[in-house]
């Protein structure tokens, strides 16, 4: 099987194994399998505030989650009370998480749930300023809504705003906040909950009771991946300083350990035929690992190692290549088999990222902090296909895209726009 055709159908796998959900949906973050590949053709190459926009709606409050979209309803949180101005933050003891759910034909809001935070709130100073107090994307088996709010814990909605528990994940603090986001695999949601605890967790999608936890995580906002080994056997692997983790995800067990980033992690991982592509690092670096393998691996099952990487963005597996646009906006295509960089190339004036790229009918779309959403040609040879404004919204875009029915959902600190024909 090609790669191609194997990441494709790794979609295509994980749209049926959740109830409810069909091609057109993008429940998770960066999509089905957390891949950030989408299948939808005809995507809009250009827009602006004024043009192939069909939508947008105001939000009451900031956020850096995503949105996520199920059938006809568009979901994403954000935050109010404390923290939503640098220079005037308010009270901690205010801080609100909000859980919203949008139409997706109107953007007409359809319940806006607010979530009480544990208290006290981590102080809005340092680092945390940069995303806030909402940057985990939720997640939806088509039943339920799970969203993570750090050490105020992991919830489940009904599909109608009903809050159905709370999981307490623990009750640590980061100046750099929390911001992962919850993986769902069978009857459990899997949450990596470094910051609250330093374990990885698995907890009852009915019950919201702990099913097992795996402690020991070493500095790791990256969010967990499923991945299908060349045996056909599912695990999860787990990117954090100094390491991977293959993990069994139905008992928590522990599977192997491979050497990794030696440096903070946030980029979530990828994988295609069994092989899994890390990236991370403030100074830059990625690597390929073969998942399956057992006890340390780091001389038997790792691929290669490359000096590329990224200290936010995620990458995505596209027709034997890997690409992303890191931190700094410099545009990167490795080939998977190798790790040799293809090309590196500066986007023209693009500023800070923090979205990680998605691969949607041969593009990729690229959204930057505060210079807007570059889309690029998604091929060996660099080309830059379009540059999207939506000036006058000057807030922060830090959410990465969702795909969904033919249209580009973008969310900023103001508002969510629907990217596409009316």
């Amino acid at each position: 099987m090609s790669l191609k055709v194997w990441c494709l159908s790794t979609v295509l796998l994980s749209l049926v194994c959740v109830p409810d959900l069909d091609a057109a949906d993008w429940p998770r973050f960066r999509g089905p399998a957390g891949a950030g590949v989408s299948l939808e053709t005809g995507l809009p190459v250009e827009w602006s505030a004024t043009r192939n926009v069909a939508w947008k709606a105001p939000l009451p409050g900031p956020g850096a989650s995503s949105p996520i979209v199920l059938g006809g309803r568009v979901f994403l949180t954000s935050y109010d009370g404390y923290g939503v101005s640098e220079t005037s933050p308010g009270k901690p003891d205010d801080l609100e998480r909000r859980v919203l759910c949008l139409d997706r034909e109107d953007g007409r809001v359809l319940w806006n749930k607010k979530v009480k935070s544990v208290l006290p709130a981590q102080p809005y100073e340092g680092f945390l300023t940069e995303h806030g107090f909402a940057s985990s994307t939720p997640a939806c088996d088509g039943e339920r809504l799970y969203v993570f709010f750090g050490r105020s814990g992991l919830l489940a909605f009904d599909l109608d705003g009903r809050q159905l528990w709370q999981a307490d994940l623990g009750s640590g603090k980061n100046g750099w906040g929390s911001a992962t986001s919850p993986v769902l695999y069978d009857d459990l949601v899997i949450v990596n909950a470094f910051v609250e605890s330093r374990s990885l967790v698995g907890v009852n999608k009915t019950t919201g009771e702990i099913a097992w936890r795996l402690e020991g995580l070493a500095r790791s906002w990256s969010t967990p991946a499923l991945v299908e080994t060349a045996a056909g056997k599912t695990e999860l692997v787990i990117s954090m300083q100094g390491a991977l983790w293959g993990v069994d995800p139905k008992s928590g067990k522990r599977l192997w350990t491979c050497r990794g980033i030696d440096d903070y992690v946030c980029p979530s991982l990828v994988a295609s035929d069994g092989v899994v592509f890390a990236i991370g690092g403030r100074r830059g670096a990625a690597l390929a690992v073969r998942a399956g393998g057992r006890g340390e691996v780091s001389d038997s099952h790792l691929v290669w190692e490359a000096k590329a990487g990224s200290n936010v963005p995620s990458p995505v597996f596209y027709n034997g290549h890997l690409y992303w646009v890191d931190h700094r906006g410099l545009a990167y295509c490795l080939d998977a088999a190798t790790g040799e960089i293809v090309y590196r190339q500066r986007l023209p004036q693009a500023g800070r990222v923090y979205a990680s790229v998605i691969e949607a009918d041969g593009r990729l779309y690229a959204v930057t902090r505060e210079r807007g959403t570059f889309v690029i040609a998604a091929r060996p040879q660099f080309e830059l296909l379009a540059h999207n404004d939506l000036s006058p919204d000057a807030s922060l875009f830090n959410a990465s895209p969702a795909v969904s029915g033919g249209h580009l959902f973008l969310r900023s600190n103001e508002a969510l726009y629907c990217i596409g024909p009316k």
